[in-house]
């Protein structure tokens, strides 16, 4: 008998539950490190970071948090306009 895995990729109930599961431990991560540096994060933040679901976007957020003083500074690319921005 062969077992056939379509997880990731294919829109199942269960990636969708590993990627919200993915979500909520990279923005665990993001506030616990922003704590440990002593960087204060006002509830509407808290609620911003821990309400994302977009995993490129947490992803960036988790790389600048070892570099800001304010949580503010980990927000300023997405409060650009698109226009703005520059690719990398």
């Amino acid at each position: 008998m062969t077992f056939v895995n379509y997880f990731p990729g294919r829109g199942t109930v269960m990636e969708k539950a590993y990627l919200e599961g993915e979500a909520k431990g990279e923005a665990k991560a993001i506030l616990r490190f922003l704590e440990a540096r002593g960087v204060p994060v006002p509830q509407e933040a808290r609620d911003r970071i821990a309400g994302c679901t977009d995993l490129d976007l947490l992803n960036r957020w988790l790389d600048r948090t070892p570099h800001v003083q304010s949580v503010d500074e980990l927000f300023v690319e997405d409060a650009a306009p698109a226009a703005d921005r520059t690719e990398t």
